[in-house]
């Protein structure tokens, strides 16, 4: 199944969806997850005849995350292979350890909106396609044997970088965090429709050229440790994002850097999720 947030005829709520109608479910995304006391919706909420896809806007599944999005950094050897040749004292290695970092998201824009680049402070605009995974439950010790029960679903997750001010401050906060630059969706599919765990395709392509193409199963720490771990010290909240790392591919990787512009699309795939595409403006 499907969890959404859309408009339709001049209301915002969140839905569950089927792939073909769309149906109503809460006022919006973090209500839905609560009403399910941290069990997977079932058919029950698809009763009555629905609303086309095709005819409402789909918005970030989480336009406004309660907390700031949690982030992996260096979670696939060969995008930390690439980051350090970029800027090796700019950049910090995992040593055996996952890097954790917030990224700031007052709000979540979500597919066909328009990603500002802020050209006037970010010279280096950059992509990173991701794998989102979102809670369901309240993770508090959860061993790794436990964390798929703690999984509602994923999405696609694009972690938009000015890499120009994640080099002057040494650190991926200010850098990762500016307005729209946090991109989510299409939506959320729930754990039970996808294998576990995850070994899903995927890509990245700025104005059509493939430029990122992957598989979640080169993630370094994998979805189950890395819940596991956050959980032993503090409270993973129902509706939680967590974005797993990006693979090689990214435009400070290459020789030289090929980094957006205005005008640019950028697309980010993962097989079996869906597709998030955005415009630099």
């Amino acid at each position: 199944m499907k969890l959404l947030t859309c408009e339709y005829e001049g209301r915002r709520f969140a839905a569950v969806s089927d792939g073909v109608n769309v149906w109503e479910a809460a006022k919006d995304m973090n209500a839905l997850i609560d009403s399910l006391g941290g069990e997977l919706p079932g058919p029950e909420l698809m009763r009555g005849e629905g609303v086309p896809l095709e005819h409402v806007k789909l918005l970030a599944p989480i336009p406004e995350p309660r907390q700031d999005v949690i982030c992996l950094g260096m979670n696939y050897r060969d995008h930390s292979v690439e980051a350090e040749r970029w800027g090796k004292d700019d950049f910090v290695k995992n040593a055996g350890k996952a890097v954790y970092f917030s990224k700031r998201a007052a709000w979540i824009i979500g597919p066909g909106d328009d990603i500002d680049g802020h050209f006037d402070i970010v010279e280096g605009l950059d992509y990173e396609a991701e794998l989102a995974v979102v809670l369901g439950r309240d993770a508090v010790k959860v061993s790794a044997e436990e964390a798929e029960g703690y999984v509602l679903g994923w999405s696609v997750f694009n972690d938009i970088s000015a890499r120009n001010l994640q080099k002057a401050h040494k650190q991926f906060y200010f850098g990762k965090s500016l307005d729209t630059h946090t991109i989510m969706g299409p939506w959320i599919v729930t754990r039970d429709e996808l294998p576990w765990p995850p070994e899903y395709g995927i890509r990245c392509l700025v104005n059509g050229e493939l430029r990122q193409d992957s598989n979640t199963r080169n993630m370094i720490f994998g979805v189950a440790e890395v819940i596991s771990e956050l959980s032993q010290g503090m409270t993973l909240k129902a509706g939680t994002i967590i974005a797993m790392g990006t693979p090689a591919g990214v435009g400070m990787g290459s020789e030289p850097p090929r980094y957006m512009d205005r005008g640019d699309v950028v697309r980010c795939e993962i097989d079996g999720i869906g597709a998030l595409e955005n415009t630099v403006r």
